[in-house]
């Protein structure tokens, strides 16, 4: 009778126990379940670093590839392949560098290549072969393509034949420095550029042996990011977003989970409504970026999907993810999160672009719904590595003494809120970086771009906000060089040139003279206010125009068109 009194007691508290977190705090059950699954992911975590050998990414796809596989791995356009399909393509491409005389095993290797299976392919033959590889954005060029693969240090570039024409642009820099240079094509007839594709046909695909890669330990570096990217399991992978197709191809495909930033949602949404709108399989879209009222309309519209948005950075060491589904947010303070992850919000003066400290030099935290700084304690469990060959920029992320004496924490360079019921929203970016069409952009390198051109003499770049559209698009305040004028046509070459489409300025302002803080620093807030209204600026604006190929006087006409949506950027 005892037995079955407590078996009674635990059945009653499993059911009662839901019930009256739910009562108390519509989150708190979402809390303990997100616990749970944080748990159970922190298990699984430690279990396989404590797996030897050692256990990796690529030990994941091989036991993969074990268990399911005929299981499709990446659906491509009109064609599919399969886990063994990429198993042995993969072997073939390591088999294929290694026979090369120009490559050693470990050896960093480049990566300049669009999204296609052969990127896929590629990188896990690299990790087969115990190499780290850098992943090149393909839509940089010149002075920005050879300074991403010059800060890796590569021995090898492997590029798509789409792209050759822009390897043939830094060509002599890299015969320079010694690198071989392999296009995935059976055939080319460029000096200092070979064909790799026909040596991956005539590879074998046999596995390699795992010594290859015997070297490798938890610290060594697995891959040079320079922007976000993610995988799932089966890939659907397409060469570019079609906000037309994107629907068909969750139908064609029977998707389930959707990626996205925010710029995505939009589009989306933006496209002519149809009658099948809710008619898919899709339950779960995961991502950042997206506004709240893009939220609510995407919801309505394309029916009741869970959206997770989430918040984090590729060199950061802390994360958000919005579990609870609360619209607008990208995530939810709780105490597990909070043990396991330290973060604080500090108050932050966007005037001197710093932190704001009180009279024993330590930061100040935000209170609730007040907007702060967002920074992470470094810790073993949260580290900051830093960035590949550039300790002053990395040193620049590290923020010291912020609430005692001596502690170390990650700065996050993001600006953020919390909310009565827990929940944190993004505010904006602080510094020199901001977001366009789903594109990180680095006022510095872009100012460095600008001062490159005969006539500018200094640029003050930085983001500014368009209705309708998601992150903020470029603008430059600049300065002429003495007696030379502003060449409309010239800096529009200038910046096609040299800068990817979602990095060239959209906006020009012409100023006597760049302005700067007490400490040098150049001033961002007042020209972020101001933004491109011609109302509000004596100084001549202009506007990058693709039809004229140059940029533009911005007329009040024009403005308008761009502020009530009739102008799209």
């Amino acid at each position: 009778m005892m037995l079955v009194y407590l078996i009674s007691v635990v059945l009653a508290s499993v059911l009662i126990i839901p019930v009256a977190l739910r009562t108390l705090s519509p989150y708190l059950w979402m809390d303990v379940l997100y616990f749970g699954d944080l748990l159970r992911i922190l298990v699984k975590f430690v279990s396989r670093r404590r797996r030897r050998p050692l256990f990796f990414v690529l030990d994941r796809f091989l036991e993969q590839t074990a268990s399911q596989p005929d299981k499709i791995f990446i659906a491509f356009e009109n064609e599919s392949y399969s886990y063994t399909y990429t198993d042995k393509r993969s072997n073939k491409t390591a088999d294929a560098l290694r026979s090369h005389p120009g490559y050693e095993a470990g050896d960093t290797v480049a990566l300049f290549m669009g999204n296609e299976p052969a990127f896929m392919f590629t990188w896990l033959a690299l990790a087969k072969l115990g190499s780290p590889v850098a992943l090149l954005n393909h839509n940089i060029r010149t002075k920005s393509l050879l300074h991403c693969f010059n800060c890796c240090k590569a021995k090898v570039l492997i590029a798509a034949p789409e792209l050759k024409e822009a390897v043939e642009d830094v060509l002599p820099s890299l015969k320079e420095q010694g690198v071989t240079v392999l296009l995935m094509t059976k055939h080319c007839d460029t000096p200092g550029i070979e064909s790799f594709s026909d040596k991956v046909d005539e590879a074998s695909d046999a596995s390699l042996p795992r010594s290859l890669r015997s070297h490798i330990t938890f610290k060594s570096p697995a891959v040079y990011i320079y922007t976000s990217g993610t995988t799932g399991s089966t890939i659907i992978l397409k060469r570019k977003f079609s906000a037309s197709q994107f629907w068909d191809d969750c139908r064609k495909y029977s998707v389930t989970v959707v990626q996205y930033i925010g710029e995505v949602m939009r589009y989306l949404c933006s496209t002519p409504k149809k009658e099948n709108d809710k008619e898919h399989k899709v339950r779960m879209a995961i991502g950042n970026g997206i506004r709240a009222e893009i939220w609510r309309e995407f919801l309505n519209r394309f029916g009741n999907i869970q959206v997770r948005e989430f918040y984090a950075s590729t060199e950061g060491n802390v994360g958000f993810v919005n579990y609870a589904g609360k619209i607008g947010a990208i995530g939810r303070v709780n105490f597990f999160h909070q043990k396991l992850f330290p973060f604080t919000l500090i108050k932050y003066d966007t005037e001197r672009d710093e932190p704001i400290r009180d009279a024993n030099g330590l930061c100040v935290e935000s209170l609730k719904g007040e907007t702060g700084l967002l920074v992470s304690k470094i810790t073993d469990i949260a580290p900051f590595v830093g960035y590949a060959q550039n300790e002053e920029q990395t040193e620049r992320k590290r923020l010291r003494n912020v609430l005692k004496k001596g502690d170390l924490y990650f700065n996050s360079g993001d600006l953020m809120k919390i909310d009565k019921d827990n929940f944190i929203y993004f505010q904006d970016r602080v510094g020199d970086t901001f977001r366009w069409k789903g594109e990180n952009v680095a006022t510095n390198e872009v100012s460095d771009i600008l001062t490159l051109s005969d006539c500018l003499k200094e640029a003050n770049v930085y983001g500014v906000q368009v209705p309708g559209h998601e992150g903020r698009i470029g603008m430059a305040a600049v300065t002429v060089n003495e007696g030379a004028q502003f060449d409309g046509s010239r800096i529009y070459n200038h910046v096609v040139n040299y800068l990817p489409s979602y990095a060239r300025p959209r906006f020009i302002r012409i100023q006597n003279a760049v302005e700067v803080t007490g400490t040098f620093k150049q001033m961002k807030v007042k020209l972020v206010e101001e933004s491109f209204d011609p109302g509000r600026i004596q100084d001549p604006i202009y506007i990058l125009d693709g039809k004229e190929k140059s940029y533009l006087p911005l007329t009040a006409q024009v403005y308008c068109s761009i502020v009530s949506g009739n102008i799209k950027l």
